[in-house]
């Protein structure tokens, strides 16, 4: 059987005293856009950056296509891609600058040729000369999912990506995840019910520091989904 793109086994963390995930477990296959929901303080960051190798769980397990991120983190690292609120750019660097930094650290072939593909993908080029201090947060978000996309990366993860970005970037990155569909492994999190269902191959709602709702989007009615989203949340709809 092929091992799933992202597999998370019993995963906790918690800040302080707080505990944010407790015990979750998530698997995504190969090619599938897998888009949860859940709301504000439940997790879904914490899961993310945990998933990137950005933030240590306390217990549990992470594999990306079959590699463990505690035993085999620098290759389970080079097949992800990840854009977050933080854009993790060099502020005081051009965003070409940004970007030949992470091509090589990637050790991306071709890379100049690279950078303006992605560039032109999501109509960044224009801007790359710019110190990133200098840009607007929208044009930031597109060098970051920029940043993201440069290495190809068999799995990208997607913190509220449609955050700070206008309608004309939102159909471009929209482009982008159908483009990739079926090739590319998208987790995504966000709060945007109507446009996560569009992108969705499946879906899940975070809540109680688990997966406590999971479902394909086909078929899935999108009022019955609200409600049930709502109910998690613990708010009426």
């Amino acid at each position: 059987m092929t091992a799933p793109a992202i597999a998370v086994t019993a995963l906790t963390k918690t800040f302080s005293v707080r505990p944010v995930l407790r015990g979750l477990d998530l698997a995504v296959v190969p090619g599938q856009r897998y888009v949860l929901f859940g709301g504000n303080g439940s997790g879904k960051t914490t899961l993310l950056k945990c998933i990137a190798g950005l933030a240590r769980p306390d217990e549990g397990a992470i594999a990306i296509a079959g590699l463990d991120t505690r035993r085999q983190g620098p290759a389970a690292r080079r097949a992800i891609g990840f854009a977050g609120h933080d854009p993790l750019l060099y502020q005081d660097l051009t965003g070409l600058e940004n970007l030949r930094f992470y091509g090589r650290m990637f050790q991306v072939d071709g890379l100049e040729d690279r950078i303006g593909a992605v560039a032109d993908q999501l109509d960044a080029s224009r801007f790359l000369n710019a110190r990133v201090r200098t840009l607007s947060h929208g044009m930031r978000k597109r060098l970051s999912l920029c940043r993201a996309l440069l290495h190809d990366p068999p799995v990208l993860l997607l913190d509220e990506p449609e955050t700070g970005l206008d309608e004309e970037a939102l159909a471009l990155l929209d482009r982008v995840l159908a483009e990739g569909a079926g090739q590319r492994t998208v987790l995504m999190a966000t709060h945007g019910l109507e446009r996560g269902l569009a992108q969705a191959d499946a879906v899940g709602i975070l809540s109680g520091g688990r997966i406590a709702y999971q479902a394909q989007a086909k078929g899935l009615d999108a009022g019955a989904f609200r409600q049930t989203y709502h109910g998690y949340l613990g708010a009426a709809p």
